[in-house]
């Protein structure tokens, strides 16, 4: 077959679990910086083109120049048609995503293939590596490189860091719960797959659909939120904002930053945790690894 089978995508990815959790701490640190970096340009190109659409235009016959209102749903489907190619070079190129991690290491501790420390190791090491690769896009090739020097980017860029922000405890876990179900769907379908072509057909429906509904990812809101910090902090650009009416109270000062680390990356991450370690990895070594998948047929006279 061209594909694996559920069978063979859950034994599969039983074994990426296991050298995940044993991989020394140097290679998940740059393996995730790598990965954070990935999933920054995804969600900047997101906000590029978003960001663009949102704020259309079109010059008439005599030079005046009529705004277009686009649909709110063809906005929200353009960032999610172009956010995929960040977990494209994530699966493709090779690198450790936190949110990945959330199905990979669990199922392989689950199969007693991997130690709840080797776990620990993973996550926390990932998730910093991840940090610092997604803040070191938004800073210095998004921010620092002038992209978002004026409108309409860096009205879209404060909007969209300032709404996650004001999101209550609740509101960004169940988000973050659909979010990463869909992000570890389309890892495992990626992992079914047995050629380039179908990886990233595999890996771009079910991310463009998280980004469409508006879910919430850990990792891509650590180049969210912080590029709408730095471009809301930035006299010269906050005064553009101030003056197109765009809201940047969540993002200001050290209040900005508590708001990206408790209000929103805590509630979030643990949903993107609670998505991918109960709804994909549990549920599919449940059915596929953990006893017989089915019962075999009884014989004449009625025995199995």
């Amino acid at each position: 077959m061209a594909f694996k089978v559920p069978a063979d995508i859950t034994k599969a990815a039983v074994a990426a679990g296991c050298t995940k959790c044993n991989m020394t701490w140097q290679k998940l640190l740059v393996l995730g910086f790598l990965a954070g970096a990935y999933i920054a340009f995804g969600a900047l190109l997101c906000e590029i083109v978003a960001g663009g659409l949102s704020n259309g235009t079109v010059t008439g016959p005599g030079g005046e120049v009529w705004k277009i209102a686009l649909p709110a749903g063809l906005v929200k489907f353009a960032a999610g048609a172009v956010f995929p190619v960040g977990l494209i070079l994530v699966v493709i190129a090779g690198s450790e995503l936190f949110t990945g991690n959330c199905m990979f290491a669990p199922i392989s501790v689950l199969n007693g293939e991997a130690s709840l420390r080797g776990l620990a190791k993973n996550w926390s090491l990932v998730y910093v590596g991840n940090l610092v690769g997604s803040v070191f896009v938004a800073y210095f090739l998004a921010y620092q490189s002038g992209l978002f020097d004026g409108l309409p980017w860096a009205g879209w860029a404060a909007t969209v860091a300032n709404n996650k922000c004001g999101l209550d405890f609740s509101t960004a876990f169940l988000r973050g719960i659909g979010c990463n179900w869909l992000v570890c769907l389309a890892v495992w379908l990626a992992i079914s797959s047995e050629d380039v072509i179908s990886k990233i057909f595999s890996c771009w429906f079910p991310i463009m659909a998280f980004v469409t509904i508006g879910f919430e990812h850990s990792v891509a809101n650590m180049f969210f939120i912080p590029l709408g910090i730095f471009a809301a902090n930035d006299p010269a650009i906050a005064a553009q904002l101030s003056g197109a009416g765009v809201a940047t109270a969540n993002l200001m000062g050290g209040t900005g930053w508590y708001n990206f680390f408790i209000t929103n990356l805590v509630p979030v991450t643990l949903g993107n945790i609670v998505g991918a370690a109960l709804f994909v990895s549990l549920l599919y070594w449940y059915v596929y690894l953990r006893g017989p998948l089915c019962k075999t047929a009884p014989d004449k006279r009625g025995k199995q």
